[in-house]
């Protein structure tokens, strides 16, 4: 390959600015620094908090903590902001393609031509899978579920390509990366191939990566298989629009596996578990579950009232956003894609889409969902893209987990390469019993 840009690292800054925390049980005063990234809120330095005042804090979730720093994403959910590298997610979708993304996620700068060129050649010439791995695949069941096969062979990978393993090699980290990044379509694609009893479609390298997914996805040895442009074009920026978003829950799992030293296949194998879960990956398959449950227009609008009933479980699902408190900035760019999809497609009669279109004009106009800023996100709108696709929803995590592969990886390469990196373990706040005196097994009442 061409000489592939050096990644920028800044210093975090302190300035000399610090909050001071009190004890009034002590009278102790203790200065915590205060750290300024480039871009959003400022951060206190809880480093050497236990050693310094023997306090611990307490954050379920880690919504209030930041676990690393990173040059990779800035989102900024009140303004509905989301950069990778500093590009605007917006300008991605609309001028590069997800190989490009992925190169910028990787190594920090947009590829001109010849790093491109090079960087399409390595992961077009990686994208075929050991053959014994569909041997693998054949010791599932027909009806697993495609993330749970994917977790398996990507976890298996590291039996297969064991020569790229060492974390400690750069080489074999780059390769690595590629490898992933190359066989996940395939091994997404065999997963679906596999439920429908049709035979693996090997990968063709004519085709760019979104039309050489949907070809291993759709064709059959016994036709020509020709992929629409609009479909490729609208799977492309599915992938872009989905690649990375900072330390979610699936990320942080990576980051977490990773800290420990192992194998980078197993480190993306742990994302795809907990990618796997209806709260963060599966929101789009509950998308389609949810327009089923509401089964046809004339009923939004008492699923609409159910929503609003804070006594009722019920709540829309592709609606609103845990980070962006506005319009969430890839839901903007897929729309567009979703009615493009529709239409290109000319789907009619198609009930679950019908209700889609007309449920995202309800919440669009509706005041109480406007006024709290339940705006549709990318789950609402990759669900509808996907079922016209001709996806079942399966398949909709799994295809998540091909797309979010590059950012998992580009975040994980950062963390190995962070000079001051330790192996992740959070704190606890224990509510247990106090040490307890044994009781032999004949005197327990």
């Amino acid at each position: 390959m061409s000489k592939t840009h050096t990644e920028k690292n800044p210093s975090k800054r302190a300035d000399g600015e610090y909050v001071t925390l009190i004890d009034h049980s002590s009278d102790k005063q203790y200065n915590l620094s205060v750290l300024h990234g480039t871009e959003g809120p400022k951060v206190i330095d809880i480093q050497s908090l236990y050693k310094d005042t023997g306090f611990f804090t307490y954050d379920p979730g880690y919504t209030s903590t930041g676990s690393c720093d990173s040059t990779i994403t800035f989102i900024d959910g009140e303004k509905g902001i989301l950069r990778h590298r500093g590009y605007s997610i917006e300008n991605l979708a609309e001028h590069s393609d997800y190989m490009e993304v992925c190169y910028l996620l990787l190594y920090g700068e947009l590829p001109n031509a010849e790093q491109k060129s090079d960087f399409v050649h390595e992961i077009t010439y990686h994208t075929m899978v050991h053959e014994q791995l569909l041997g693998f695949y054949r010791g599932f069941r027909r009806d697993a579920h495609p993330m749970a096969i994917m977790a398996g062979v990507v976890g298996a990978l590291s039996a297969f390509y064991h020569e790229n393993t060492d974390i400690n090699d750069p080489e074999q980290r780059r390769m690595a990366t590629h490898q992933l990044i190359a066989k996940m379509p395939t091994i997404a694609a065999m997963a679906y191939k596999y439920s429908l009893g049709q035979p693996f479609v090997y990968p063709r390298n004519d085709l760019d990566y979104a039309e050489n997914f949907l070809h291993m996805a759709f064709s059959v040895p016994c036709e020509d298989y020709q992929v629409n442009p609009v479909l490729g074009r609208a799977m492309d920026r599915i992938f872009i629009l989905h690649a990375d978003h900072e330390q979610n829950a699936s990320t942080s799992t990576v980051r977490i596996a990773g800290s420990s030293g192992a194998n980078p296949f197993a480190c993306i194998a742990a994302g795809i578990a907990s990618l796997w879960g209806p709260a963060h990956g599966g929101a789009n398959e509950a998308v389609l579950n949810m327009l089923g449950e509401i089964g046809s227009k004339d009923r939004i609008p008492e699923f609409i009232n159910r929503a609003k009933d804070k006594n009722d479980p019920f709540r829309l699902m592709g609606f609103g956003h845990r980070v962006y408190k506005n319009y969430d900035p890839r839901a903007a760019v897929l729309r567009e894609s979703s009615h493009q999809v529709l239409s290109e497609l000319g789907i009619k009669d198609e009930p679950l889409l019908d209700i889609a279109i007309e449920l995202e004009k309800i919440a669009l106009e509706d005041d109480y969902f406007v006024e709290r800023k339940l705006f549709p996100n990318v789950d609402f709108y990759s669900g509808i893209t996907l079922r016209a696709m001709g996806f079942p929803t399966s398949m909709y995590t799994a295809l998540f987990a091909l797309a979010r592969t590059a950012g998992w990886i580009a975040q994980w390469k950062e963390m190995i390469k962070e000079p001051h990196q330790k192996i992740g373990r959070p704190r606890q706040l224990y509510l247990g019993s106090q040490e307890r005196p044994y009781v032999l097994l004949n005197k327990r009442g």
